[in-house]
């Protein structure tokens, strides 16, 4: 796998190479240059990617067995949950919607049904506190507008 893992490394960090370029060619908000803009957190995650990438080139991984096909059962049912929350957002707003996320995430990861849905109605108020007045970055409300 070491083979295999450089050439992922050496895409991903290409990847991370385009996406940083692109983040930076937002077009500048209306009012002026601000501190955290559109293209803030394209460019924090376009950093780490490249770094990740340069580890998995320069260290990669000995060679290991493929996981077994109920991990990889689990893995789908992760992402498609992901997509379903990337859709969720808009139209019942990010609170509700990141609240099932990560209390499904959290049971999932084997929290008790309560702990996860205490942590995933916690941590939504949180971050949703966190980006609309902290980062001044509105989030859609969905259902819970008046």
């Amino acid at each position: 796998m070491r083979i295999n893992d450089r050439v992922f490394g050496m895409l991903m960090l290409i990847l991370a190479v385009a996406y940083g370029w692109q983040a930076t060619q937002f077009p500048i908000p209306f009012g002026g240059q601000e501190s955290v803009g559109p293209e803030t957190f394209p460019i924090m995650l376009s950093i780490v990617l490249g770094i990740s990438s340069i580890y998995l080139i320069v260290r990669p991984d000995p060679d290991e067995k493929w996981s077994p096909m109920a991990m990889l059962i689990e893995l789908s049912i992760v992402v498609l949950a992901l997509l379903a929350f990337a859709w969720a957002i808009e139209p019942i707003g990010f609170m509700p919607a990141a609240a099932l996320i990560v209390s499904f995430l959290s049971w999932r990861m084997g929290a008790s049904v309560t702990k996860s849905l205490i942590t995933g109605v916690t941590s939504s108020v949180i971050i949703f506190f966190l980006f609309n007045n902290v980062l001044e970055l509105a989030l859609p409300l969905g259902l819970l507008e008046f």
